[in-house]
Parts: C-alpha cells; sequence; structure tokens
C-alpha cells in the first residue's frame, strides 16, 4: 500500500477536529468514545486472530488490515484527546517515560 502522507500526533489531532467540526453533533461524549475504542480494539483483535491465530476469515467476511484497524484505533484516540483537550504527544511521552523507568532493568538487553 502507498504511504500518501506520515501525520505527527499534532497533525493528527487537527485533522481530526477539521472533519468533526464540520458536524452539528461534535465529539461523542467520554463515554461513547471508550465505548468506540473498545470496539475498534475488538476489531484489531479479531484481525491479528485472522491473521496469527487460529481463526481464519469467512469467505463472506470483509477484508480488513490489521494497520486499517490500528488506524481507526489512533482516530479514536485523536477524537478523545480532542474532546477532553488533552494532548495525544504528551500523553504518549507521560507513557514512555513511566516506561523506560520502571522497566529499564526488566528485561535482558540485547549486546
Amino acid at each position: 500500500m502507498k504511504k500518501e502522507r506520515i501525520y505527527s500526533t499534532k497533525e493528527m489531532e487537527h485533522e481530526v477536529d477539521q472533519y468533526i467540526s464540520q458536524f452539528k453533533e461534535g465529539y461523542f461524549s467520554p463515554l461513547a468514545l471508550m465505548a468506540r475504542l473498545s470496539e475498534e480494539v475488538g476489531e484489531l483483535a479479531r484481525e491479528i486472530n485472522h491473521t496469527y491465530g487460529e481463526k481464519p476469515k469467512k469467505s463472506t467476511e470483509e477484508i480488513k488490515t490489521i494497520e486499517e484497524e490500528i488506524g481507526d484505533i489512533l482516530f479514536v484516540l485523536a477524537c478523545m484527546t480532542n474532546s477532553l483537550n488533552l494532548d495525544l504527544s504528551e500523553a504518549f511521552h507521560t507513557s514512555i517515560t513511566k516506561i523506560n523507568t520502571r522497566d529499564k532493568d526488566r528485561w535482558t538487553k540485547k549486546e
């Protein structure tokens, strides 16, 4: 698949906001977004299971890719950060800092 564009997290949030802002309904509530995120993660799990697991796709099932499902998850996460006035990049920075600190000696390092 040809890569059209690479987005920074700020650009993803902006693109999502541009899309959502054109509709009167605006962003879903945080609870609805959480339900949507759970649904998308379930769809990713299904694709992983079809690709790497023991459950092949039925011939009648739509072809979707793991990358597509991850993209859907990123879209919902950008909706969530935008609607809650948070920053996706900052959320990741906080998480990776915590992981690098907490887990720095957890795994065997490559030589």
